[in-house]
């Protein structure tokens, strides 16, 4: 493969992460090392940015800002939740991002997100072609969900279950030191359509005191009765009950079983709203067990929870950026860096790639045989599973005041060459 001269683009998208800056960090000093890659620029807020020619030289940024970035939570270069749709629907946006890399000449794309981000990487791509332009297109995995197909796990999963298990042990002995007036407390994790956070943050259920003491997915239909049965047995036993679940529960013919009506019920990528099931656990508590019942939602916390991120997650989440630069400079183009458990005594992975259309059409559920018959608690297999993701303590900067110091760009922009484009 003939080497190709140009600058790169990196952008993020979707939900930040704890680890997203680390594979934006390994994407720009991986360019940085490379002789073909000239300049490194970032499209501020995702395709967003690179649509309407908000682009940013990252290469101005100072070594000490760019090193930082393994250390930083969030998005550095700014994320978007903005949906492409098919070529035919959005072929007009999609010949202008193409347009704009001309102008640039930049040959290099790499994009950092999860499903609809490959997709949308893909259709670069394919227009690319279409346009006899030479562009390299690498996808970057992430996602707390770790619904990504084709890939062991994502980045970003293995902090967000750190920050969520320790979150839920420490609710935990809050009920159990107040178990005679608060007998009850229901935890919500993130998790749509998968189980991956709620299931991995059960494992700080290491004994039968510790909670969470039941714990609920969206794979296994939720029966209102079976949970009311469920919390009773372990009210009467413990004396106390912590719930664990995700917002995505499903009822037996697949309906959220909070899911919102009217005007806001779907967001920008056409996935229904989800409205509060601890609220809806909590409630049907009170009343059917008759026992008070506290409810907590950790929210956007539980993703971007950089002061207690896994060494491990930080680590791999810069192995995939830096890999993704290494393959496309190889030539590569078309796919998506993927991470491939080689054993879990002692825990190695390796990366590989996986053809972008392929995760874009793709999802990967919890397999049943993480959680236990009863469908209201994990198994040894999802621990051994977990346990290694959340692995080691993120180094931070913490400053005089005691609160942890975090990076930001400069972002120093690029000048418009590619023309006004309205969307």
């Amino acid at each position: 493969m003939a080497k190709l001269r140009g600058k790169a683009l990196v952008a993020q998208s979707g939900g930040p992460t704890t680890v997203i800056n680390s594979s934006l960090c390994g994407v720009v000093q991986e360019c940085i090392r490379s002789d073909e890659i000239e300049a490194v620029y970032g499209g501020h807020n995702g395709i967003l940015g690179v649509l309407i020619e908000d682009i940013f030289d990252i290469t101005k940024e100072t070594k000490m800002t760019i090193e930082g970035l393994k250390r930083a939570p969030s998005a550095a270069a700014g994320s978007c939740r903005y949906k492409l749709k098919s070529l035919k629907e959005s072929r007009r946006e999609y010949q202008r991002i193409v347009d704009v890399f001309k102008a640039h000449n930049i040959r290099y794309f790499f994009y950092i997100g999860g499903n609809d981000s490959m997709d949308t990487a893909d259709k670069v791509a394919t227009i690319a072609g279409e346009n006899d332009y030479e562009l390299r297109v690498m996808g970057v995995p992430k996602t707390i969900d770790n619904d990504l197909a084709e890939t062991d796990h994502t980045p970003g999963y293995g902090s967000e279950v750190k920050y969520l298990a320790t979150t839920v042990m420490e609710s935990g002995r809050d009920t159990e030191a107040l178990y005679t007036f608060d007998a009850a407390t229901v935890v919500e994790a993130m998790g749509r359509n998968a189980g991956w956070i709620a299931a991995g943050a059960a494992v700080a259920h290491r004994t039968e005191e510790d909670a969470p003491h039941l714990v609920y997915v969206p794979e296994i239909p939720f029966s209102f009765r079976k949970f009311v049965k469920d919390v009773k047995e372990t009210y009467k036993r413990l004396g106390r009950v912590v719930i664990l679940a995700a917002e995505g529960l499903q009822d037996g013919r697949g309906n959220y079983i909070t899911e919102q009506t009217g005007d806001f019920a779907k967001d920008a990528f056409g996935h229904v709203q989800l409205g509060g099931v601890a609220e809806t656990l909590k409630s049907i508590i009170e009343k059917e067990v008759g026992i008070k019942c506290r409810y907590n939602k950790p929210g956007t916390a539980q993703r971007n929870a950089m002061h207690f991120a896994s060494l491990t997650d930080v680590n791999e989440a810069y192995l995939v950026g830096a890999q993704a630069v290494r393959e496309a400079v190889a030539g590569g183009s078309g796919f998506m860096i993927t991470l491939i458990r080689e054993s879990d005594h002692p825990y190695q992975v390796s990366t590989g790639r996986a053809n972008l259309s392929v995760v874009a059409n793709g999802e990967k559920f919890l397999p049943r045989d993480f959680m236990n018959e009863s469908g209201n608690h994990i198994t040894e297999k999802c621990r051994r599973y977990v346990l290694p993701l959340i692995r080691g303590e993120a180094p931070v900067t913490i400053g005089p005041d005691g609160l942890p110091e975090y990076v930001r760009f400069k972002r120093y922009p690029v000048e418009k060459k590619a023309g006004e484009f309205k969307i």
